[in-house]
């Protein structure tokens, strides 16, 4: 067993989460068990995730997307208030890491993303909040923007949605995992060949036709798997923890 304080005190260094100006707090959001033998990592917080998390008897559910959002908190909603009681019932802990999980130079979204497409070097990329939490990804020979999405697929898992409006040879791609469509004015803007992020949006069509930069949607919650399960491996290989990932599929 590993005491919380010294689990949660590894992650924010690791992160560097207080250096971030992010949308929500990162860091333990909800106290639980002070000792921890089993981390269930998740994308999002929800009472799915938390029920999942109470079979398999989890001290500590780590995610992406935590509980809360914007300063202050809000009042507590019905949905909120199942969500609480599932973690006071079964004394598990929660804790998020948003921005700082999407930007790690190794173990972030973004980061991992490119490493499995096989970029053969990167550079940080598409500031938020004053950090860089994207990578552009090089590739030394050109990847064929077909093949390049359907390998996007295949790593996500889903059918991607693919506006080809780039050159059919990609040698610099913009990523940034989640919902970053607008990201693709600095895509534009740096002369990139393609832009991968997780959901379109409307307008993001006839942006990347005219510009002539293929975007391509990955979904959401699939290009956001990566960092979380990263990040409770790093525990378990720290800490001797057990670590479980929990796969609730979401379409978006």
């Amino acid at each position: 067993m590993t005491p919380l304080p010294e689990l949660i005190s590894h992650l924010d260094e690791l992160l560097s989460s207080s250096s971030f100006a992010d949308y929500g707090p990162n860091g333990l959001q909800v106290p639980g068990a002070t000792e921890v033998r089993h981390v269930v990592t998740g994308v999002s917080a929800s009472a799915a995730l938390f029920e999942r998390a109470a079979q398999l008897d989890a001290d500590l559910v780590l995610v992406h997307h935590g509980l809360f959002w914007g300063e202050p908190a809000g009042p507590i909603t019905p949905m909120l208030k199942r969500r609480l009681k599932l973690l006071f019932d079964h004394d598990m802990a929660l804790a998020a890491y948003h921005l700082p999980l999407d930007a790690h130079p190794v173990i972030g979204n973004n980061a991992l993303i490119a490493q499995r497409l096989g970029a053969d070097s990167t550079e940080p990329f598409a500031e938020h909040r004053g950090q860089r939490i994207g990578v552009i990804a090089h590739f030394d020979e050109p990847r064929d923007r077909d093949a390049l999405a359907a390998q996007i697929g295949e790593l996500t898992r889903r059918e991607p949605l693919v506006f080809p409006a780039g050159p059919q040879q990609v040698a610099r791609l913009g990523i940034v995992s989640g919902g970053a469509a607008d990201d693709i004015a600095e895509a534009i803007e740096l002369g990139l060949d393609a832009f991968v992020t997780g959901e379109p949006a409307e307008r993001i069509m006839s942006i990347a036709q005219e510009s002539g930069v293929t975007f391509i949607a990955a979904g959401h919650y699939a290009t956001e798997t990566f960092g979380i399960t990263a990040l409770g491996d790093n525990l378990a290989e720290h800490f001797g923890v057990r670590h479980s990932f929990v796969q609730l599929l979401n379409p978006v």
